[in-house]
């Protein structure tokens, strides 16, 4: 009996545009539906070892709210390789800054698999501070968390 697995081709892989509003969702959960859907985990063909992501669009960054204590005691580490490199800044300090971008960035990258498709998912994250995007072309479908 001649058994074969069926895998989605580059060029069959069809990717949808997704759109989240950043100052209606807590981001936590955000995140982790972004990371699904640049993985490609909405899709009934989905491989882990195939790249078959969507596109993520997440406008609003800049009125980002965290729930609880989160704004006050979250920080976000880089360390840049050397001794002594490494920097912490407070989330609320950064949302101060207009860097709401990174964190969301930083989050979702925090929730994607650390594997050689990483770099792949995060160029099709587009985040933008405000309503403004110029993505309406593809008619991005608007997501919601529940």
């Amino acid at each position: 009996m001649n058994r074969t697995t069926w895998v989605n081709k580059k060029t069959e892989t069809r990717r949808d545009y997704f759109l989240f509003d950043a100052s209606e969702q807590p981001i936590g959960r955000m995140a982790t539906k972004i990371a699904e859907l640049l993985m490609g985990k909405n899709r009934a063909d989905y491989a882990p070892n195939v790249d078959q992501g969507n596109f993520v669009i997440v406008i609003n960054a800049d009125k980002l709210q965290l729930s609880g204590h989160k704004m006050e005691y979250s920080s976000l580490d880089r360390y840049s390789g050397y001794q002594g490199g490494r920097k912490v800044e407070r989330v609320k300090d950064l949302i101060k800054k207009n860097k709401s971008k990174y964190v969301i960035e930083h989050v979702v990258r925090g929730m994607l698999p650390d594997n050689k498709l990483k770099a792949r998912y995060m160029k099709r994250l587009k985040v933008y501070g405000t309503e403004i995007h110029p993505h309406n072309a593809q008619k991005p479908i608007k997501i919601s968390i529940e």
